[in-house]
């Protein structure tokens, strides 16, 4: 009679888990018996996308990365709409929200992030929401086609790519950020304000410097009051002020957390019988938010759960992109520089372009490109590779077609 196979069980529905039991399934297709557990009620999604199911550029079937079909043809037992609420970690069982009891030999942990809600007087208003799941995109979409005001807190990636997809659905838009630039952990001055330019062009109203005091109401969000005194009109209130490590599960059952779950090289935790992956994750006194890093420790936990385990999660540097129809921007590595580093610039206000290499010791180790985002990826390949650019530095400006010659291509 056959062993009975390992039971793996999977915390989290998401991008980061899903992933790994893909990258599990390529490597040891039969290993584990698969059990996975997710608070929302739906297959896989790629939340990267949610941008665009706002804006009405995708509908939810064409986000979806695994449908229901897929965990039934890989024998993969899926608890949607179920959150685990436990961990017994001495017993190894979880048991989730409707009181389902499974025990595991292995246990995944990917339950991602929360949005961070500003402790705002009114900020527990209805009308006020987030911006991480289908759900807040129905609210959203609830919420255009009855009102007529919104208003996003966070100039970041996510805060500009919702106020883009109300502005599509009809909505007058009003973007508050706390500082003058715009997506400051990807872009500097110039092209935050080239960016805000684009923007206000859209109809978006931008209001940068902006500290929100208080959001207020009868019943419901009906506008925002700033430190200056002004008003801003609003029946939708949307923030986008970053993320946090969603570890509160794993510090009920006093898994080594400090922002976030605590793993080692082989994304495992400190007890040998849980990994973690994604934005639930700290390693190396680091926490993620980008999908690059994200894959990457995926494809490393999935060799360790797999018995190959040979890889090692290194951080590495990370690319964006925004994604606003109409608006190229990319950047990477280190684009604000400092001590030792050079700026190669190339401004063309009349054609919106602008690019920004930052080079040290005959290196890129950033780039900013607005206006013209094709040679991102190329001049990403540079960042990493540490490549001498040394023969191609006066056109590196102008991209890899005019520095082929040379043949210094990453």
């Amino acid at each position: 009679m056959s062993e009975p196979r390992p039971r793996l069980v999977v915390i989290g529905n998401g991008m980061a888990g899903m992933r790994t039991v893909e990258e599990l399934l390529q490597l040891a297709p039969g290993l584990y018996d698969i059990t996975v557990f997710g608070a929302e009620p739906y297959g896989n999604y790629n939340r990267i996308l949610l941008s665009l199911l706002l804006s009405g550029e995708k509908n939810t079937d064409e986000i979806m990365l695994n449908t229901r079909e897929w965990y039934t043809e890989n024998g993969i037992t899926l608890h949607a709409g179920d959150p685990v609420v436990a961990i017994d970690r001495r017993r190894r069982r979880v048991r989730s929200h409707k009181g389902v009891d499974v025990p595991y030999d292995r246990l995944l942990i990917a339950t991602g992030s929360k949005p961070f809600m500003l402790p705002l007087p009114g900020g527990d208003l209805p009308g006020v929401i987030g911006f991480r799941g289908i759900d807040d995109v129905e609210q959203m979409l609830q919420a255009a086609s009855t009102y007529k005001h919104a208003a996003v807190i966070g100039g970041g990636l996510l805060g500009i790519e919702a106020a883009n997809g109300l502005l599509r659905r009809g909505m007058q838009v009003t973007l508050l950020h706390r500082i003058e630039v715009l997506m400051e952990q990807q872009l500097n001055a110039d092209a935050s304000r080239l960016l805000s330019h684009n923007l206000k062009a859209r109809g978006l109203n931008v209001l940068l410097n902006a500290q929100t005091e208080a959001l207020y109401g009868d019943g419901r969000v009906e506008g925002i009051a700033l430190a200056d005194g002004s008003r801003i009109e609003a029946d939708l209130v949307v923030m986008a002020v970053g993320v946090r490590p969603d570890i509160a599960l794993a510090k009920s059952c006093s898994l080594h957390c400090e922002r976030g779950i605590v793993v080692d090289d082989t994304l495992q935790t400190y007890d040998p019988h849980i990994y973690a992956v994604g934005e639930c994750v700290q390693h190396r006194r680091l926490t993620f938010g980008l999908v690059a890093p994200v894959w990457e420790q995926a494809r490393v936990c999935a060799s360790h759960l797999a018995r190959v385990g040979h890889r090692r999660y290194r951080s590495t540097k990370t690319a964006t992109k925004l994604k606003v129809s109409g608006i190229d921007l990319y950047s990477a590595g280190d684009f604000i520089g400092g001590d030792g580093t050079e700026d190669l610039v190339l401004r063309d206000p009349r054609r919106g372009i602008y690019k920004r290499l930052v080079l040290k010791d005959n290196q890129i180790i950033g780039a900013v490109l607005y206006g013209d985002v094709k040679d991102g990826g190329w001049y990403f390949e540079l960042i990493q590779s540490g490549t001498d650019i040394t023969p191609i530095r006066d056109r590196l400006l102008f991209g890899k077609h005019y520095c082929q010659p040379a043949e210094v291509a990453a």
